[in-house]
């Protein structure tokens, strides 16, 4: 079932499959194939190279470069005469998104998505990236540019292009091979912690952003499992260190924009070290591994932070990704009708509007300012503790904490009259069962 040739709207083969992510592409102009025998057989019996394109529904990039090239004519035009075009939720085959993510970060040195890969008809990966914009930016080519490219390697010169593709995959084959090897000789389960665990414990301290918690600068992720780690080490040594390291990083997140504040829940990453811009995507197993760890901070600390946290964050499970038959949603968009972080950004005279006589202290807890902290609009942060508000204000702390929870719950209301991002709805058992973990805990 090609791309048809009449009319605005063009149905590809992709408006046969289930995946949210494909069907979203299903009325591309580009001739998409999901993956499979029919895509292989065909570039083989043609003889052209293949375009892999991965990525996921809630992804933002992913969206752009749709908008940008994929539902471009003379972008499509080209791919469909030059190439197969095939495309892959990394959700539904995680297999053929490890493999790709591989052969791209030994080409690049990163990865990330939508990933763009180009292969011999055998599936052999030669030439890769990740977003490719419509137009020359920020040192990138464009797209076409790319296409021209890859096209005119594969004309002139495919023995080379050949090569280049079995050495890629003769580096990566020896790569997993020494990896099984390493992982071979590691001790068993028992001794674990002394040679593994008290090491990690140290690399992560050494590498720990002090300023804002958590690890590197940008796109900054917020680490479930290495704050886990580094928990677990100081319940087992009493290591003071490790615990002030992970305080610092579930304080930072727990506060800045990448944690949603009214709503509950946290976005994919933050694009600042500072966790103030999120990419606006909503991960089930971000969430429910980062509610696992804020639990287990608040077990061992008693800190009420924690624990609001964990109980925001499974609210957020429970409320906005909870599926009609039972089951946990994969993910929430990071647009809400093409723009990014739509739903979730304000304006101080809308804060006004509905906060009345309560917006300024909200404003002063929450960093809101007529400027804005992000393209003239507000990305709510937490900025000042309910001490800090009480002393400003003449009020009690607990008058502060019921004030604001009120304010929150008002704008909640409103936010939800909104357009909402999509939802990614199919289940994925592993990401449910760490969601059903993380409630089985806490219950």
């Amino acid at each position: 079932m090609p791309a048809s040739s009449e009319g605005a709207l063009h149905t590809n083969r992709l408006a046969a499959e289930t995946s949210p992510y494909l069907l979203q592409h299903a009325h591309n102009p580009v001739d998409w194939y999901p993956w499979g025998a029919e895509a292989l057989t065909r570039a083989r019996e043609e003889a052209k190279p293949i375009f892999l394109s991965i990525g996921y529904a809630a992804c933002h990039w992913c969206h752009v470069m749709e908008r940008e090239s994929f539902e471009d004519p003379a972008t499509a035009e080209q791919l469909n005469r030059d190439f197969v075009p095939v495309k892959v939720d990394r959700e539904e085959r995680p297999d053929l998104d490890a493999v790709y993510m591989d052969a791209v970060q030994a080409m690049t040195g990163q990865g990330g998505w939508p990933m763009s890969v180009f292969l011999t008809p055998d599936g052999r990966p030669f030439y890769g990236g990740t977003y490719f914009p419509d137009e020359r930016r920020h040192g990138m080519p464009s797209f076409r540019e790319v296409l021209d490219a890859v096209q005119r390697a594969w004309t002139t010169d495919r023995a080379a292009v050949e090569t280049a593709g079995d050495r890629l995959v003769e580096a990566i084959d020896a790569s997993a091979r020494a990896a099984a090897v390493n992982a071979e000789s590691a001790p068993g389960p028992r001794d674990v912690s002394a040679w593994m665990l008290d090491p990690a414990a140290a690399e992560l301290e050494r590498g720990f952003d002090q300023a804002n918690g958590g690890w590197g600068r940008a796109p900054k992720f917020p680490q479930s499992m290495a704050i886990e780690a580094l928990l677990r080490h100081h319940v087992r040594s009493g290591d003071a260190r490790s615990l002030a390291v992970a305080r610092r990083s579930l304080d930072r997140m727990a506060a800045g924009g990448i944690h949603d504040h009214l709503g509950g829940g946290f976005a994919r990453y933050a694009t600042d070290p500072a966790w103030l811009v999120p990419h606006f995507e909503k991960m089930l197993y971000d969430n429910a591994q980062l509610a696992r760890v804020y639990l287990h901070a608040w077990q061992l600390t008693g800190d009420p932070l924690y624990g609001d946290v964990t109980r925001t964050t499974l609210d957020y499970l429970r409320v906005n990704l909870t599926t009609p038959d039972g089951a946990f949603a994969a993910s929430e968009d990071a647009d809400t009708e093409g723009v990014e972080g739509a739903t979730y950004v304000w304006r101080a005279a809308e804060i006004r509007e509905v906060l009345e006589e309560d917006a300024p202290l909200f404003a002063a807890a929450h960093g809101v300012t007529d400027e804005g902290n992000w393209e003239g609009v507000t990305i709510l942060q937490r900025v000042r503790s309910d001490g800090e508000i009480a002393g400003r204000f003449g009020l009690r702390p607990e008058e502060v904490a019921t004030a604001l929870a009120e304010a929150r719950d008002r704008l909640l209301e409103r936010r939800r009259g909104r357009p909402q991002p999509a939802r990614d709805l199919k289940a994925l058992a592993a990401w449910n069962g760490l969601a059903i973990a993380a409630l089985a805990e806490a219950a």
